[in-house]
């Protein structure tokens, strides 16, 4: 069994998150010892780090219960959890696309600012209106 502190120090999670998930019901609320200590199973710990890297990897909370209960039944297809990943793949390939359009227009601004005085320069001027932008972003 498994202290909380034990279970943040071998998770990377931290205290306040893991009892933030228990909460959630992502992880089930462990026993209690008799000083009213949590202590956690390996089986908990297997579920944090799981919790851990589809966060890391930017998963939402809903998509990573609906993970949580496909790994609870492993016979079951793999369609929801390949739905699950295709959808925050196309996300994160829209958020890269756009970044780099504000890279890009973001760049051409800079780099065509010259002036000496904010009020001259060509920062704050397209700031101060969208329409001197070249692309939509």
């Amino acid at each position: 069994m498994l202290s909380i502190g034990e279970m943040s120090r071998r998770s990377g999670v931290k205290v306040p998150t893991i009892r933030y998930y228990e909460q959630m019901n992502l992880i089930d609320a462990p026993e209690r010892s008799a000083g009213n200590q949590r202590r956690y199973t390996h089986a908990a710990l297997d579920r944090l780090t799981f919790i851990r890297h589809a966060r890391d990897l930017g998963l939402s909370l809903e998509a990573i219960r609906e993970l949580v209960r496909l790994s609870e039944n492993p016979a079951m297809p793999h369609d929801e959890a390949h739905r699950i990943a295709t959808s925050h793949l196309a996300a994160i390939r829209e958020r890269i696309a756009r970044l780099k359009r504000l890279e890009k227009e973001l760049t051409r601004v800079e780099a065509n600012c010259h002036a000496d005085q904010a009020g001259d320069c060509n920062i704050m001027q397209v700031l101060a209106d969208h329409g001197r932008c070249e692309t939509e972003h």
